[in-house]
């Protein structure tokens, strides 16, 4: 008989009340604690049902996390967790210690140690953070969420150690995708695999109705649908509706509104560098509200608020494809998980998207009826990656926005493939004079080749009105972002530039289009900015006046001021910027 099993006939041999036990533990205090009293830590290994294995408390070490936070270690005497050490997923799993709730796993030691160790945050750390959920819901409701178990006085002062690392596991993005979208993430201190998927909707606890107890897997979604993204833990204790999980932070976001999930486990892959347990996410089951150094904590009962995402692929002679899901409202998450569905229409499947490139549009739509657009063209496989990441900045600059709490009750993206490579090159600009008098037309001819193409010309005609008479002119031919910002929008702006969020969704919707090349008559000028609005030589009177009520809100500066402009070569990337001056006389 294996190990495994031999645990597993225990727990049935001992019915229900082997999992009764952890439900209502009272608690015991760090100054209680003593070396080698023997404990069970309970998680689950596979599926959704907790199993306990065997520690033994080796000491407490004061303050080790910092003022008044310490550190129960414990050697991991059970054979099978002492082979894989403290895994990634069992951050929370709750310590026992003669029936009493003593701390929650959370910490790893060392990583190649010969015998295995973890840390254990301490129960009042926990309930530390239990209250602070609490007071969130007594804040929104107006109820008062009850009492929680009394302890004795807190720990006292120390030196920081490293947590076990959440794990987010993405499920239905390719590996290709996982790629790509893994230094994103990890520029936020994340760390992502694909190794994740979803419970059926009969599977495991989700079907039996049994109440969250501790011990069970739990996740934090971020995403959940076609694409599903989340952090598995361990739920440490449940009183009433309220959880305390993780044992240590997930980002220390401190105030949330994340959803709560049950989770199966799948298995765990044992490493000697960083163990972890393949999770599938399940149900919505309740709200995370805090995020702490101590644990994670939330409500059972409805989700929170979440914003739904449709990433539709349209393909010229197929029915359109569309990935559905629902995202958390987090700022910094949420554009980097809009990239990952993008990127998983474009690269995860069998039409080779990267051929040619591809046309992304993203529409916001706000809940007073607000819609604005962003679209990016993406150059076959030498672009795509550049091309994303501009993507992802574009919806985080909205997301992020410094005036208000605001995100949209959805967002729409449109993939479009691009039957060629959207690539040109600008060979050559010319005028058809450098002098030319009012009411005649100045003819520009304009030379470029496609991707790989034959070089094409077209001639662009520019009506010269009376009002341009006595002016040294320029013409530019460039693409939108390039013109933008020599004509004064440029991008990224300062905060202190805009008022409110009206004002930066009127700057965002005022922006040209980057794809195209723009032949434009620009004059020199001073432009005095307020917020999105840009006026031309104002008069310096009234200019100090503005500046001296608000300089970071009003200033001026040296542009280019646009008198006339068209658009040519739609849908193709053109980096090349050409200025030609012309004179306006009789």
């Amino acid at each position: 008989m294996t190990l495994r099993s031999a645990h597993l006939l225990v727990l049935l041999l001992l019915g229900a009340t082997a999992f009764a036990q952890p439900g209502g533990a009272p608690v015991m205090t760090l100054d209680e604690l003593q070396p080698g009293m023997r404990g069970e830590v309970w998680t689950v290994f596979q599926g959704t049902q907790p199993e306990p294995f065997a520690v033994e408390v080796t000491g407490v070490v004061r303050n080790a996390l910092g003022p008044g936070k310490s550190l129960i270690l414990c050697q991991l005497t059970d054979e099978r967790v002492q082979k894989m050490g403290a895994v990634a997923g069992m951050s929370g799993s709750p310590l026992y210690i003669n029936g009493r709730l003593a701390g929650a796993l959370s910490y790893q030691v060392q990583r190649f140690e010969t015998v295995r160790y973890a840390g254990f945050t301490p129960v009042a750390d926990l309930i530390e953070v239990s209250r602070k959920s609490a007071d969130a819901i007594s804040a929104r409701t107006g109820a008062n969420p009850g009492t929680l178990a009394a302890l004795g006085t807190d720990p006292a002062s120390g030196e920081a150690l490293q947590p076990l690392t959440p794990v987010f596991t993405f499920g239905g993005l390719a590996p290709q995708v996982l790629d790509w979208i893994a230094p994103q993430f990890g520029a936020l201190g994340l760390r992502v695999t694909g190794l994740g998927g979803q419970m059926a909707p009969s599977a495991g606890a989700a079907s039996t109705g049994r109440p969250l107890q501790p011990g069970d897997a739990v996740a934090v979604a971020v995403t959940t649908g076609d694409i599903t993204l989340a952090a598995t833990g361990t739920v440490s204790y449940v009183e009433g509706d309220r959880v305390v999980a993780f044992g240590h932070p997930m980002m220390s976001l401190g105030d949330v509104a994340l959803p709560m999930a049950r989770a199966e486990i799948v298995t765990i892959l044992p490493s000697n560098l960083n163990s972890l347990k393949v999770a599938n996410t399940g149900e919505i089951i309740g709200t995370i509200n805090q995020d702490r150094l101590s644990a994670v904590a939330g409500e059972l009962g409805p989700a929170p608020a979440m914003m739904p995402v449709e990433i539709t692929i349209n393909r010229p002679g197929e029915a359109a494809k569309s990935l559905q899901f629902v995202a958390a409202r987090h700022p910094q998450l949420t554009p980097v998980v809009i990239g990952a569905g993008a990127a998983q229409a474009i690269m995860g499947s069998n039409d080779a998207g990267l051929t040619n490139g591809v046309r992304i549009q993203a529409d916001f739509v706000f809940p007073n009826g607000e819609q604005v657009p962003t679209v990016r063209l993406l150059s076959g496989p030498q672009g795509l990656t550049q091309g994303l990441n501009d993507f992802v900045r574009d919806i985080s600059a909205v997301l992020q926005n410094p005036y208000e709490p605001v995100f949209p009750s959805g967002i729409r993206v449109q993939v479009t493939p691009l039957a060629s490579n959207p690539q040109a090159t600008l060979e050559s600009v010319q005028l058809s004079r450098g002098i030319i008098a009012p009411g005649q037309d100045l003819a520009v001819q304009i030379a470029w080749r496609d991707y790989q193409g034959a070089s094409t010309q077209e001639t662009v005609s520019i009506p010269v009105p009376p009002e341009w008479l006595g002016k040294t002119l320029e013409v530019i031919v460039a693409n939108g972002v390039t013109l933008d910002q020599l004509t004064g929008r440029a991008n990224p702006i300062t905060a202190a530039q805009l008022r409110s969020f009206s004002a930066l969704l009127e700057l965002v919707r005022g922006y040209r289009e980057p794809d195209g090349l723009y032949i434009a008559v620009v004059e020199s000028t001073r432009l005095f900015v307020d917020q999105a609005s840009r006026t031309q030589e104002l008069p310096g009177s009234f200019e100090r006046i503005a500046r001296q009520a608000d300089e970071s809100r009003y200033f001026s500066r040296p542009a280019l001021a646009p008198l006339w402009e068209t658009r040519r070569l739609d849908g193709r990337i053109v980096t090349t910027t050409v200025r030609r001056p012309f004179r306006v006389a009789d």
